[in-house]
């Protein structure tokens, strides 16, 4: 069924795990689908296997969401090539136990996870005509996130769940400011929780920490299709075609934190990251 025939995605993270789950399930109900990938290579492996499966309308543009002159460069090339951007699912994570900085000097977490999406869609809502999805792939971790503006690089005290927690808070807060501001607009912004999904995200690529920790408990997580299952609902689904600025795990609307439903909090989070961004505009 060709329910998105005639609509453009794109999926960023889209190489591996649910980001490619996410490009798969959405290029079968008949999207052209526009995969965000940071490594040429894996983008290049993850776009022939999906080639190979079945004649998919894929296109391959590389961006790193941590250096956001590449974010301007991606989006820029969009603008150039597409007409229209439907569906956006801001699915790509990042998260390790040691402290990292993105290109500007952001903790890596934060950098990627949060900001980089966030300025990838504030470049991108110009394409999106009314009736278009903005989905955010964010955490059950939000719930133990607060943001820390007086330190939001975490360099006093940083350990991964601060960080990953703050990211994933900051993802949910978003969610819930963009879909006030784009309602006039006729968008919707949803986020969700994947459940605990068995991917890369926490391995190493350099030495490879992480692997047989994975390994081992592969069978108690979800398959990357399993996780990336209420991105694709709130992405395609009739039912939520109205529906805008909630929190959604296993395709239904879900609890989340106290912190994560202040508007003020909201809206503080997101002036703040419009003046970092414009600080770093070139």
């Amino acid at each position: 069924m060709e329910k998105l025939k005639g609509k453009t995605a794109i999926v960023t993270g889209a190489n591996s795990g649910m980001g490619m789950a996410t490009v798969r399930a959405l290029s079968d109900m008949g999207a052209k689908v526009i995969m965000l990938c940071r490594s040429e290579k894996r983008g290049k492996e993850a776009f022939d296997t999906l080639m190979k499966e079945k004649e998919r309308d894929l296109d391959l543009i590389l961006c790193d969401l941590g250096d956001y002159a590449s974010v301007r460069n991606f989006a820029a090339k969009i603008c150039e090539k597409y007409e229209k951007i439907d569906i956006l699912v801001n699915n790509a994570g990042f998260i390790a136990l040691n402290r990292q900085e993105t290109k500007e000097g952001l903790e890596m977490q934060f950098g990627v996870n949060y900001v980089g999406h966030f300025l990838l869609t504030s470049l991108l809502t110009c394409k999106m005509p009314p009736g278009s999805r903005i989905v955010n792939v964010s955490s059950g971790a939000h719930k133990i996130g607060k943001i820390h503006f007086e330190d939001i690089n975490l360099k006093k005290g940083f350990n991964v769940f601060k960080a990953y927690g703050q990211s994933k808070l900051a993802t949910v807060l978003f969610t819930r400011e963009t879909a006030k501001r784009l309602k006039e607009k006729g968008i919707t912004v949803n986020c969700c929780h994947p459940g605990a999904v068995a991917t890369n995200m926490g391995v190493d690529r350099n030495t490879g920490f992480g692997k047989t920790i994975m390994k081992i408990l592969k069978p108690f997580f979800l398959t990357p299709a399993a996780g990336a299952r209420t991105a694709v609902f709130l992405a395609s689904d009739d039912s939520v075609k109205d529906i805008t600025g909630e929190y959604f795990y296993k395709c239904k609307i879900a609890g989340s934190s106290k912190r994560s439903k202040s508007p003020e909090l909201a809206a503080k989070l997101y002036d703040f990251t419009t003046e970092l961004l414009s600080s770093d505009a070139t």
